[in-house]
């Protein structure tokens, strides 16, 4: 429990650091995007190594795809209205012209570019406080999985956490301040959510890691399909909007940590 408590301190430290650059400091755009596009290669193989491939080896492999595919769909589903939370007037373009999620709205974070409307008219931030938490739960109790059942392990699966964690913090809580939001506030709402995801880790190491590997392997799944969501739906667009091609190369870098880790 001593171990499962640590890895959920450290997965969720990233977003009270996150939560107070946010507040204090503003970054160049680019910066922000390499950032961004380092925790999609780490969350890459997180979702590879740690959560799908556990979900099959313990369900199989028809358990493992349901769930993938149910925690993808709930996801973008529950985005979706998050982003329409987060910019309410935004009005539909054509198919050519979509855009990805204004959630991860960077410009309220960046120190070359003034807020946009996504940060300062809308709630981005509390929705992508609510986008964290949605996909930070089943992560968490997978992480915790992984320490109940092995005793070690999901090294890498905590690394693409924290480091995905620390930049959805530190828009959401510049969006926050783009608002008006006092620090005190800010801080306080991040602080509830990483409270609430390190309760997560314990109980995946606790109660949910003595369960048979049938059950176990949904939460896993669940998490994977999430992640693969967000990537799809709201990291890596941004991230290759605002970086360009050379985010390529922080992508592989995060890939190539995490995979690492992962050998530990």
């Amino acid at each position: 429990m001593g171990t499962a408590l640590l890895f959920g301190a450290v997965a969720s430290s990233a977003l009270l650091l996150g939560a107070f650059l946010g507040v204090r400091v503003a970054f160049p755009k680019r910066l922000l995007a390499m950032l961004l596009s380092f925790a999609a290669g780490a969350l890459i193989t997180a979702l590879a190594f740690e959560l799908f491939e556990d979900a099959y080896e313990q369900g199989g492999i028809v358990r493992a795809a349901i769930g993938l595919f149910v925690g993808a769909v709930v996801f973008t589903g529950l985005s979706a209205l998050l982003d329409r939370w987060a910019q309410p007037t935004r009005r539909a373009k054509p198919t050519a012209e979509v855009e990805g999620s204004v959630k991860l709205d960077t410009d309220a974070a960046a120190s070359d570019r003034p807020p946009t409307s996504a940060s300062t008219r809308g709630t981005a931030g509390l929705a992508l406080l609510a986008a964290v938490t949605l996909d930070g739960v089943p992560e968490n109790l997978a992480l915790g999985v992984s320490l109940g059942a092995a005793g070690s392990g999901g090294l890498a699966l905590l690394a693409a956490i924290f480091v995905s964690n620390l930049p959805e913090a530190l828009v959401g809580a510049s969006s926050m301040r783009s608002q008006g939001r006092s620090t005190a506030s800010i801080l306080s709402l991040w602080t509830g959510c990483a409270v609430l995801l390190v309760i997560a880790v314990v109980v995946g190491a606790g109660p949910l890691a003595n369960s048979d590997p049938e059950t176990v392997s949904l939460p896993l799944a669940f998490a994977a399909g999430a992640v693969i969501a967000s990537l799809a739906d709201t990291i890596m667009p941004e991230a290759y909007e605002h970086g360009g091609p050379a985010v390529a190369m922080s992508t592989a870098a995060g890939f190539v940590l995490s995979f690492v880790l992962s050998l530990a």
